[in-house]
């Protein structure tokens, strides 16, 4: 299944603009309910004038919500960034944390975002669900877990922990280029003939 998946998204990977590990924290926490094409259009104008820890400290809250505006959520995203920069410059020494149980103390991040640093940014073995994932992974039998927690649990027995990170991003092209909420693609799909619905409706 991975290597089919391989084949048919050889370019998989992280669709977020960044040029440093906190860039980055930024852009998940901006991407919740949100297309990375459109982060990554805000954060090239906000990084151009705030792309550190204390530049943001220092930013009138007013001013920052009218470059995230567009992102959707704007007002409590740019609370959550605020208290998240505050809490890195005076807790961490203005640098973003690199453990699971630190990085979940930031404002504004769970454990879906925190895996995704884990994963992308330090180059640990983690694998995030966020919900073309956690459809992904049910669809093709990979989990049956009730929430995004036990669905990571599920994914991580299935494959190798040198593997995290490709299931992540491949598990998100599909959903997002194939596997789609209402209407899968099932006949142009890769993996049909391990999963259910493509089963059921193309008699695979």
């Amino acid at each position: 299944m991975l290597d089919r998946l391989k084949n048919t998204y050889p370019d998989a990977s992280c669709e977020l603009v960044y040029n440093s590990d906190f860039e980055l924290l930024i852009s998940v926490i901006l991407s919740a309910q949100c297309t990375d094409k459109r982060v990554n259009v805000v954060t090239r104008e906000l990084f151009r004038v705030a792309n550190t820890p204390q530049a943001i400290c220092d930013m009138d809250v007013g001013v920052l919500e009218g470059y995230i505006k567009s992102c959707g959520l704007y007002k409590n995203k740019a609370a959550n960034i605020k208290a998240c920069c505050d809490a890195i410059v005076n807790k961490f020494g203005g640098r973003v944390p690199q453990s699971m149980e630190e990085l979940i103390t930031l404002p504004g991040v769970g454990r879906k975002t925190a895996n995704v640093m884990l994963s992308v940014a330090f180059g640990k073995p983690a694998i995030a669900v966020d919900t073309h994932v956690f459809r992904v992974a049910h669809r093709l039998g990979l989990s049956s877990g009730k929430t995004p927690d036990e669905v990571e649990k599920d994914l991580c027995a299935a494959f190798e922990s040198a593997d995290y990170r490709d299931v992540h991003f491949l598990l998100i092209r599909h959903g997002r280029a194939c596997c789609h909420a209402r209407r899968p693609d099932c006949e142009n799909c890769s993996v049909r003939d391990v999963c259910a619905v493509g089963v059921t409706q193309n008699g695979v």
